[in-house]
């Protein structure tokens, strides 16, 4: 059948959109958006429906599609409203082609009434008995809740038909010349899919799984480097990743078409994606929820709603279900345990959390696993149903606000790495889009403060920074959680470019390795950057990668048994980490230590003052 016309994708404005009459300006025409989601608070500017101003049988919403078109069916809703319970039930349709004469659709002789909601959220299709060609389709209520109002949220099903002469259409298209799949892939069809680009690419690419699901589907991964397999000294560690709520698709199907762009690029010599896998171990998850996207592609792109397929299929939010660190960080800090007792990052994870007992998704504990086995530097999750790119903390520090700045350590790293992505996007910040639903986003630079938006704790983000060395954004791809296949080549250009630029900075920063004075090198060492109280620690091989804004750092490398080193360290504004490294040497205790353990002995365990003193008396002697 007939794509939707894209009333929930915004492809129709607002001056499309009509209605007989309006209950407030919040409840307007161009309110009357399928899945629209209202403001918390009733009577809220950007509210959930289009509400006629009267409940009579005289009340109508209109849609100019601006040219011909086959429509083939309607989809309603009724009032996104945390106060109000308003829907249609039922209703009838009208086209016509200059919105002056109106022809009603019928059967037979008798005008055709169409079954809508039952409630407020579900989405209920009506398919034409037979498609009409028309330029404007109208919907005029005839019964509604008994206690409730005439409201709705449409979508329109219908095909453009051909037009040179529409200057408007050739206007707003949007083509690509990529040659990718464009379509939605269920579990199946995912796995061949990464399958096909591993035969493809077979020298730069490597299929793995990070564990299984509620349901035991596998959570499968594309790892993409000129050394499948293998970490590299000095290679930094990249991952994006998807569908963590499982209605939310387009970041799935956006690392889909990216894995299959990588190989056909590499393949085809683009020195850029060259220069990204030559250079990067790149990780691509596209599905952490595979149960939820299983239920929500059962039923199709319009027909799930707001959530069904969101949680995990024991009713998880996998996105706010890892271990609270930053209750833990900031308490500690509020006792001045921090470095002394606390460190200010790498906490460790909760007892509590770790048992049986705690309700933990075995989705997460496997991404979890993921994030402690592999030193990835930067990371991205793909989400949906809104145009904006978040960035931690994702909790306010003060329980008692809901939206309040709390930002990290590496706030304006964050904001740039946030920006890096927004401002390459082609719809994220432009002031002139319209809002997906309540949050003009595009004016504050397409970016924004996870906790001053929504605070949560428990995000993938918090626990990212505060647990490993990785910095986590949250990046929300398009105001349609489960787009029309139609609109996937549309959405790959939107994005294509930002996937591209925030993958690269991962090199930015600097970077290095730390070893003794023999070459060996030291796992676990602590790289500190005067100023920023947020330290990292080295790879198995004694590598790190620090992200930072170009400018002079002071930076330090410790390590237990040794004596810290410090040197200045510039990051220029060229892409390209700086290379920092240290040469550690092994404190005095140490070396007793390691003497005294030589020849068989129990050391000595003196204080250093001590040690020192008699050292010198017996340089005196000699």
């Amino acid at each position: 059948g007939c794509p939707p016309l894209g009333l929930e994708t915004l492809r129709i404005d607002d001056f499309q959109l009509h209605a007989s009459t309006v209950k407030r300006y919040g409840l307007g025409a161009h309110r009357g958006r399928l899945n629209i989601q209202a403001g918390i608070y009733e009577d809220d500017f950007y509210d959930g429906a289009w509400c006629a101003g009267r409940n009579d049988p005289f009340q109508w919403f209109e849609v100019d599609a601006r040219r011909l078109t086959k429509f083939t069916g309607v989809i309603t809703q009724g009032r996104n409203s945390l106060w109000s319970s308003d829907w249609v039930t039922t209703y009838k349709v009208l086209v016509s082609n200059d919105s002056h004469t109106w022809i009603t659709i019928k059967i037979g002789d008798e005008d055709m009434v169409f079954e809508a909601n039952q409630e407020k959220e579900i989405p209920v299709l009506n398919e034409l008995p037979v498609p009409v060609i028309a330029r404007y389709i109208r919907i005029s209520p005839r019964t509604w809740y008994e206690n409730g109002s005439i409201c709705m949220r449409v979508e329109i099903l219908g095909c453009p038909m051909p037009d040179p002469n529409n200057y408007y259409h050739r206007r707003n298209e949007i083509t690509t010349t990529d040659n990718l799949d464009f379509r939605h892939h269920n579990y199946k069809e995912m796995r061949q899919l990464m399958k096909l680009v591993n035969e493809m690419c077979p020298n730069i690419t490597r299929i793995y799984n990070i564990g299984k699901s509620h349901q035991g589907l596998k959570l499968y991964a594309v790892e993409i480097s000129d050394n499948p397999g293998e970490h590299e000294v000095g290679e930094p560690e990249f991952r994006y990743s998807a569908g963590a709520h499982g209605n939310e698709v387009l970041g799935r199907e956006l690392l889909l078409m990216l894995m299959q762009f990588m190989c056909q690029e590499y393949l085809a010599g683009n020195p850029r994606v060259k220069h990204l896998v030559e250079e990067t171990r790149i990780h691509l998850l596209p599905s952490i929820n595979p149960d939820g996207y299983e239920k929500a592609y059962e039923v199709g792109s319009e027909l799930g709603g707001w959530s069904l397929g969101r949680w995990t299929h024991d009713g998880i939010d996998i996105n706010h279900n890892f271990p609270d660190l930053n209750s833990i960080l900031w308490e500690a800090e509020d006792r001045n345990w921090v470095p002394r007792k606390v460190p200010n990052h790498h906490l460790p994870i909760p007892e509590w959390y770790l048992s049986e007992n705690a309700t933990v998704a075995v989705e997460t504990r496997a991404v979890i696993a993921w994030m402690e086995k592999i030193p990835f530097v930067l990371g991205g999750n793909l989400q949906g149903g809104e145009l904006v790119v978040t960035y931690p903390y994702d909790m306010t520090r003060s329980v008692w606000k809901t939206q309040e700045y709390t930002g990290t350590p590496d706030d304006h790293v964050f904001h740039w790495l946030a920006f890096s992505y927004a401002s390459t996007h082609r719809l994220m910040t432009d002031a002139n889009r319209r809002v997906c639903h309540t949050e003009a986003f595009a004016k504050e630079d397409g970016t924004i403060n996870g906790a001053s938006w929504h605070t949560v704790a428990g995000s993938i983000n918090d626990f990212s920074y505060l647990h490993t060395n990785c910095f986590e954004l949250s990046i929300h791809v398009g105001c349609d959680k489960f787009p029309h296949e139609t609109e996937l080549p549309e959405e790959w250009e939107n994005n294509r470019e930002s996937l591209l630029v925030f993958m690269e900075q991962v090199h930015r920063g600097i970077k290095g390795v730390v070893s003794d004075v023999h070459g060996n090198a030291l796992q676990n060492a602590t790289i500190l950057v005067e100023g920023i109280s947020h330290d990292i620690r080295t790879a198995i091989d004694g590598d790190y990668w620090r992200l930072l804004n170009p400018g002079e750092y002071k930076v330090t490398a410790k390590a237990d048994g040794y004596s810290g080193s410090t040197k200045n360290c510039d990051v220029g504004y060229d892409m390209g980490a700086t290379q920092c490294d240290f040469v550690l040497s092994k404190t005095n205790l140490a070396r007793i230590k390691e003497i005294m353990e030589k020849f068989g002995k129990q050391p000595i365990n003196l204080p250093l003052k001590r040690i020192k003193q008699r050292a010198r008396q017996r340089r005196r002697q000699t």
